[in-house]
């Protein structure tokens, strides 16, 4: 998630490449990346009493990072650019802040409640794109299928009898990983880094996440109490080589190819495999107020993904 902005010092703006509708190619890899997305969620909730969510997050981001420079160096891709520093810092903040709250909201909630409500970044992002990305703008019915989401989020996040306030703040935390997931994607779509190697663009977000995440983790204690199980292992190489760089790798060369808002009509699977793997594996309760709102959320993801008519987008230099 990639335009119109400033290039290097010069300020000069960078190439703007045309993006494809989705074919055959990008469907079945956004089915792939979303089947593992979507257990990413289960892959950190069940290690949580092993390995804290926050000391989790930082390790992965260091482990993929470390494969992330072996993929670079054996294709010759430099990833320490000077004049993409500054967007690199800006990406990998939201990249950091995202899986922050995730860490912390699963202190908190469900693995399937925060499947859902991470998922609202298409959403958000679609609303961010209309505005600042040539191309991207959305129609009276992708607006309705905004309008459908928020009140689906309203529902989902509505106090219920089986519902407590400890799980109510980490669905709150859900929310403000999905804005900062959205705020990611606006980031590098409108900065140089829309037209960089999708191997650049992780390195940086890695190495903000792992900088920042695991001194965190540290202060509080977390990686301290670190019990290498098993089940462990299993999670962290999971986490560390699918979702961190595998799908991670994937993510952005679609990126760099297709429309962002058409490739996020695959986003509510990731929430669907979410809930399902939470329900199945972990044993998660869907309340009533979170099922009707869930699925208006994701029918709304649908309507704002959908290949309705769009308004002419203005010219990016105007």
């Amino acid at each position: 998630m990639n335009h119109r902005t400033a290039g290097a010092a010069a300020g000069t703006k960078p190439a703007q490449a045309i993006r494809q509708p989705l074919d055959a190619q990008a469907a079945g890899l956004m089915i792939l990346f979303c089947l593992a997305i979507g257990f990413q969620q289960v892959a950190i909730k069940s290690v949580a009493d092993a390995i804290s969510p926050l000391a989790q997050i930082g390790i992965r981001s260091v482990a993929a990072l470390v494969l992330v420079v072996a993929a670079a160096r054996w294709r010759g891709i430099a990833l320490w650019v000077p004049d993409q520093f500054g967007p690199g810092l800006v990406v990998g903040i939201g990249y950091t802040l995202e899986f922050a709250f995730v860490a912390l909201g699963l202190n908190y909630t469900y693995a399937s409640h925060m499947s859902v409500f991470l998922y609202t970044a298409p959403v958000f992002a679609a609303i961010g794109l209309h505005f600042f990305v040539a191309g991207e703008h959305l129609g009276p019915r992708h607006w309705a299928g905004v309008a459908l989401s928020f009140a689906g989020l309203i529902v989902a996040l509505a106090p219920s009898a089986h519902v407590s306030g400890r799980v109510l703040i980490g669905d709150a935390l859900g929310v403000a990983a999905g804005l900062s997931w959205a705020a990611t994607t606006l980031a590098l779509r409108t900065s140089t880094l829309s037209e960089a190697p999708p191997l650049r663009t992780i390195a940086y977000q890695l190495i903000v996440a792992g900088a920042l995440l695991l001194p965190a983790a540290g202060l509080l204690g977390d990686l301290d109490a670190i019990q290498m199980t098993p089940l462990a292992w299993a999670s962290l190489s999971f986490q560390s080589f699918i979702v961190s760089f595998a799908a991670l790798l994937v993510w952005f060369w679609l990126l760099r190819r297709y429309l962002a808002s058409r490739l996020g009509i695959f986003a509510f699977l990731s929430p669907i495999f979410g809930v399902g793997f939470g329900v199945v594996l972990l044993g998660d309760p869907i309340s009533l107020n979170f099922a009707f709102g869930g699925l208006a959320i994701l029918a709304g993801l649908l309507l704002v993904n959908s290949r309705g008519r769009r308004r002419a987008a203005p010219d990016a230099s105007a």
